[in-house]
């Protein structure tokens, strides 16, 4: 029976822990923070589920427009309406716990042992947890990444605040500075604002979301201007300090900005640190990530991993398929390569946007010969009904051969309404295809046929 010893709990250690004894290994998982990782404790089942409440007060917001009253008469429900941060957060650490302990049960269920507490590599066969040294014949490093800070903006936990740190605020923050407009920071932007803080995005690139698609970033920061998020561009955080009952963020040009709290947004950082990999024969790479290929192997024999610790589309999807990839190839099991081309991904804002594929980008680099359509959502029936007014769905396909090769969609809920297109790019269907394809009348998954259709006309 093989030997697999697992460090890190997140999604590419449980998932691959799961795989591994259900191909009959021997398990066991090494883990330090709690089984699920930060994506369930700490960062991706807490926000979006912050970001949840979010949506209702964004539908809230436009309901006046569909005709919703209150009973006092008020033409716009969000003047009675607020959130109890407290209360929310509170629902926010408990539905994580209970997703930790489900998957705990998960792992029991699967005869998984679970050591807590730091583990390490002394050699590629052995990891080291305190005193107690675990053979191995296959070794799986999913240790996840962290917040960076910084220089000069080291967070309290009380004003000055990392995306791990908000949910044990009881008050919405009054001024609420974001640091950074990447996805996180876009993320938590858009949820405070819905939420009700005054929210000042400080961007050091000249828009938000510089590595999404350029006309979604554009309708969302038309959206954030809308709505009155104040947004900083082409501004660079020198500095976060407390001061007093706020904060300031001095910018590299002289400026400051005041608020009441700062979340700082600027990337991640992997935890390889102190682990013995490089001693072990596991090449680090640019930051101190972990050198993978496409199944998941590092430079040292039989050693893998999976999830954030490689940098490689830092999704919790990606580490979950990088760790099913890593013992199905170790165990002698059928593997597919992971194909970062057909791997979806969503920002999570509202509106929201998805994508898969082939990028704009790469289409105006010249490194892609795809041809696109893009549909406005203004022109949807369903999205008319429901009062969306800003979004669109963007296909590509190759021009000769009609094959889907990506898709953007931004829209309420885009996280739902990509899977058809990347279904559509994995199985290479055509536009002809899915243009033929039956959609309910109306819907606003309708625009994805007609972005087809109109593809046809074109390739």
């Amino acid at each position: 029976m093989a030997r697999v010893v697992i460090i890190g709990g997140g999604p590419g250690g449980y998932e691959a822990a799961s795989a591994a004894a259900q191909l009959g290994a021997e398990v066991t998982v090494v883990d330090s923070d709690g089984i699920g990782g930060s994506a369930v404790l700490t960062d991706c089942v807490p926000s979006k589920t912050l970001i949840a409440t979010a949506e209702v007060m964004t539908e809230v917001e436009g309901a006046g427009h569909l005709g919703v009253r209150l009973e006092d008469g008020d033409d716009d429900p969000s003047n009675s309406v607020r959130v109890d941060l407290s209360v929310v957060n509170q629902r926010v650490k408990r539905l994580a716990a209970a997703q930790s302990k489900g998957i705990t049960r998960r792992l029991d269920g699967d005869k998984v042992r679970i050591i807590a507490g730091r583990g390490r590599l002394d050699g590629p066969e052995t990891v080291v947890v305190g005193d107690e040294r675990l053979d191995a014949d296959v070794v799986l490093i999913a240790t996840g990444a962290r917040p960076r800070i910084l220089k000069g903006s080291e967070p309290d936990g009380e004003r000055i605040l990392t995306w791990e740190q908000v949910y044990e605020l009881d008050e919405l923050p009054e001024r609420l500075i974001v640091v950074g407009s990447g996805v996180t920071g876009a993320e938590f932007a858009s949820a405070y604002d819905a939420l009700g803080s005054d929210v000042v995005l400080v961007s050091s690139r000249d828009r938000v979301l510089p590595g999404e698609d350029a006309d979604a970033a554009a309708v969302l920061e038309d959206v954030f201007k809308r709505r009155g998020l104040t947004v900083l561009g082409k501004s660079r955080a020198e500095s976060v300090k407390r001061q007093g009952d706020g904060v300031v963020v001095t910018l590299t040009d002289g400026r400051t900005v005041e608020g009441s709290h700062a979340l700082l947004a600027v990337g991640s950082l992997p935890n390889t640190d102190d682990m013995g990999l490089a001693e072990s024969g596991v090449s680090l790479g640019d930051g101190g990530f972990v050198t993978v290929d496409r199944v998941s192997r590092t430079t040292a024999r039989g050693v893998y991993a999976a999830g954030d610790c490689t940098g490689v589309l830092m999704l919790a999807s990606v580490a979950a398929m990088q760790g099913r990839i890593a013992m199905a190839h170790a165990l002698g099991d059928a593997v597919a390569p992971l194909d970062q081309s057909t791997v979806s991904a969503n920002v999570f804002t509202a509106p929201e946007i998805a994508t898969v594929g082939v990028s704009q980008a790469a289409v105006d680099a010249g490194d892609s010969t795809a041809i696109e359509v893009k549909v406005l959502l203004a022109d949807n029936a369903r999205a008319k009904m429901q009062g969306v007014q800003d979004g669109f769905v963007k296909l590509f396909c190759l021009p000769s051969t009609g094959i889907i090769v990506g898709g953007v969609v931004v829209a309420p809920r885009a996280s739902e309404l990509i899977h058809p297109i990347s279904l559509a790019v994995g199985a290479r269907l055509t536009v002809d295809q899915m243009a033929q394809s039956f959609t309910v009348y109306p819907s606003v998954s309708g625009s994805i046929a007609e972005a087809a259709r109109r593809l046809h006309l074109r390739h």
